[in-house]
């Protein structure tokens, strides 16, 4: 398939230009059905877990167990990228979650389905997702030059809210018409799809080649973790992506569990209420991830800036006095948070050098895991001690004063380091002479 692209006016903003290459079309269609297939099995196997043991611990428990391998795992998965060739790789991961798939919806169908096995099941697919998802993001960025990757990224990010919706759509209508193991089967023929689209993919002009082969393998030292570790720590880009981005995922984003409480409990809403905030919140994280997509050259500054006024939106929100009051404050709060984690995604993405991303990528992907574990717990714990409204205040005023700090610390650094540089080229150097 070729991925010659069609014309497109120079420098152009549009957030769909990626598209124009075809290899990525492609791409975003295979991406749609998989991620409706995994979001129709999500959801059905929440109802599943709930029919085996009657237990929502142990529905949280399956969650869990699923996604626990990649806070050990994301950086060796992270490491079979940069060795193996990207589209291989992505290809025989998701062979891989197919036979996973297709062994669950038999047992399903057969009715020899326990949560021993199930969890088994879980596990195995969270280990293999930990080379399956750097792989796969990293092969989306790989079909386009490097200024489109913030437009593929952002394509990426309306593909995925798409196909969540339409697998949570498909769910019930699967269920209801052909039984659990359908959306399993589902699935699995979902995952057969992408990998027979991967090998017919084409990289466009200008993009980013990965080097793979004897290259890419000697010396083995260099294609170590420990390289990827080290470079991440000592990376201060990176290491300030991770600050941002975790002080906001503890005490921030975590709308669906902070405005539940408070539209049910201050504000006197109910489940409807709580059902247009949700829609709200959605319907923002697809208008910012449009605009995400418009970026050329995100930074890291951008991230905190946008992190930082969303943590100004969270404190005014948790002020509400009323829902119509927090309705408008939702959309622009999802929509800030859409765009900066396009902007994000694409400074982790495009930092590192080609041979590196995919150990940068497992890093990441640890850290990643250890908050989404962490921040719902300390999150709830912040909420038993000051309320819905206190835990958003607090939240983003310590978001905010976070950034803010350590911008001016960055700042302080810099200048230091400006005024030593200069200082140094005002003293006299010694005149040299000829050795004799």
């Amino acid at each position: 398939m070729s991925s010659t692209p069609s014309p497109a006016p120079a420098g152009s903003r549009s957030p769909w230009r990626s598209l124009r290459h075809r290899s990525m079309r492609w791409w975003s269609v295979a991406n749609f059905v998989s991620n409706a297939g995994t979001w129709m099995q999500l959801t059905v196997q929440n109802l599943l877990v709930l029919q085996i043991t009657g237990s929502a611990a142990a529905t949280g428990l399956s969650m869990s167990v699923q996604a626990a391998p990649a806070l050990l795992m994301s950086v060796l998965g992270g490491a079979a990228v940069d060795r193996w060739p990207r589209k291989l790789t992505a290809a025989v991961s998701q062979a891989a979650l197919a036979v996973i798939a297709f062994t669950t919806a038999t047992l399903v169908a057969l009715d020899r389905l326990d949560m021993t096995t199930l969890m088994v099941l879980a596990a195995v697919t969270g280990t293999v997702a930990t080379v399956d998802n750097p792989a796969c993001a990293l092969l989306g960025n790989d079909l386009v030059p490097a200024e489109d990757v913030p437009s593929a990224i952002g394509v990426g990010a309306l593909v995925f809210n798409a196909g969540r919706l339409a697998g949570a759509a498909l769910a019930g209508v699967t269920v209801g018409f052909l039984g659990t193991a359908a959306a399993y089967f589902a699935n699995g023929f979902s995952f057969l799809f992408v990998t027979a689209v991967v090998p017919f993919l084409r990289p466009a002009a200008g993009a980013v080649r990965q080097v793979t082969g004897r290259a890419a393998r000697r010396p083995a030292s260099d294609m170590s973790v420990r390289e990827g570790l080290a470079f991440f720590a000592r990376r201060p880009r990176l290491l300030a992506l991770a600050g941002v981005t975790g002080i906001s995922a503890v005490f921030g984003r975590n709308y669906g569990l902070t405005l539940a409480v408070l539209v049910t409990g201050p504000l006197a809403g109910g489940a409807g209420a709580f059902g247009t905030v949700s829609t709200v919140l959605a319907a923002g994280g697809i208008v910012g991830a449009v605009l995400g997509a418009r970026l050329r050259r995100p930074s890291v500054r951008l991230v905190g800036a946008l992190a930082a006024t969303g943590a100004l939106l969270q404190i005014v929100a948790g002020l509400s006095p009323s829902l119509a009051v927090l309705l408008v404050l939702v959309l622009p709060m999802a929509v800030v948070e859409s765009v900066s984690d396009t902007a994000g995604t694409a400074v982790l993405q495009t930092d590192p050098p080609a041979h590196l991303r995919g150990r940068v990528l497992g890093v990441w992907g640890s850290v990643g895991t250890l908050w989404s574990l962490g921040g719902p717990p300390a999150l709830g714990l912040l909420m038993e001690l000051a309320g819905p409204r206190g835990a958003l205040i607090t939240g983003g005023v310590v978001i905010a004063a976070s950034i803010a700090s350590g911008h001016l610390l960055h700042r302080r650094a810099t200048l230091a380091t400006s005024v030593t540089l200069r200082s140094k080229d005002t003293i006299p150097q010694p005149t040299l002479q000829t050795a004799a």
